[in-house]
């Protein structure tokens, strides 16, 4: 058996696994309330695989109301070792066409209705964020992708928005002279809370759309992007199924392992009983849970 567990986070349009063997859905519990969904669980090639669809399935949740500590805390008690993320996106690049994707190496996180830290108030902890995913992992993707008949772009950085809503063409502009490659509403606060709970992360952005900066196109409809979704979704179930089967079966430490090790700054003479309760799953290896 792999010493891998490989957690998966499907976007919009990628609602289950069908490559998953001996596959069934299971309930857990987090002491951050529920998760999106129950998690699909099984095995490709002989790797435990934990699934679960972001939005949930069906598509119930905007991206505003996502539980995002309770997702992450979630694939860190079945114990996940690595977590790829799949996500639909909108393209701020001429060369990232719809159809394209890109593994996104660096993110601008513009939300503000989200608790984007699983420490707080009697227990404070700092991770670095500088280079936010994990190249290794990041690597294996990219090569999957281009197995599953992709046109992928190695690296770019994701614009993180709020949401629900689309911007307007001045923000468009604006994210593009930052530097920013495509546009989300989901990698952010999941991506910080992936580095906390220890977990090397890679986020996969399936391209629907151009954003609205192209002065001489129409703005984007959901249509359109529905249509898209279903094409990209196909092709990322298949990268998910390539990603698996080209891990090597040693599973190499890596430095995210451990990032909590220098990254608790309370005194754990005045640390706060309950939230070091439920940092059980997250951070117990270095609170001693």
């Amino acid at each position: 058996m792999s010493e891998w567990t490989l957690g998966i986070i499907g976007g919009s349009g990628l609602y289950q696994l069908d490559a998953l063997e001996d596959a069934r859905w299971i309930s857990v519990e987090t002491p951050w309330g529920a998760p999106s969904d129950e998690l699909l669980t099984g095995h490709i090639a002989g790797v435990k695989c934990v699934f679960l669809p972001r939005h949930g399935r069906g598509h119930r949740l905007g991206p505003s109301q996502l539980n995002f500590r309770a997702n992450i805390d979630a694939m860190k008690r079945v114990g996940v070792t690595d977590l790829v993320s799949i996500s639909a996106v909108g393209s701020l690049a001429e060369d990232l066409a719809p159809g394209h994707f890109a593994v996104v190496d660096q993110f601008i996180d513009r939300t503000f209705a989200r608790e984007k830290s699983f420490f707080g108030d009697g227990l404070v902890a700092h991770v670095s964020m500088a280079d936010p995913v994990c190249p290794r992992l990041s690597s294996y993707a990219a090569d999957a992708a281009r197995k599953a008949g992709a046109t992928v772009q190695d690296g770019g950085t994701y614009l993180a928005m709020e949401g629900p809503q689309f911007s307007t063409r001045a923000e468009s502009h604006m994210y593009r002279g930052w530097g920013a490659h495509v546009i989300g509403m989901t990698a952010m606060p999941e991506a910080k809370l992936a580095r906390e709970a220890e977990l090397p992360y890679a986020l996969i952005g399936m391209v629907t759309d151009y954003d609205c900066w192209r002065e001489n196109e129409a703005p984007v409809e959901v249509e359109a992007i529905i249509a898209q979704l279903s094409d990209n979704a196909a092709r990322g179930r298949a990268l998910v199924e390539y990603l698996v089967r080209s891990l090597p079966e040693k599973r190499e430490v890596s430095p995210i392992d451990t990032v909590l090790d220098y990254a608790l700054i309370t005194d754990p003479s005045v640390q706060d009983p309950v939230l070091k309760a439920k940092l059980d799953a997250v951070a117990g290896r270095v609170l001693a849970i």
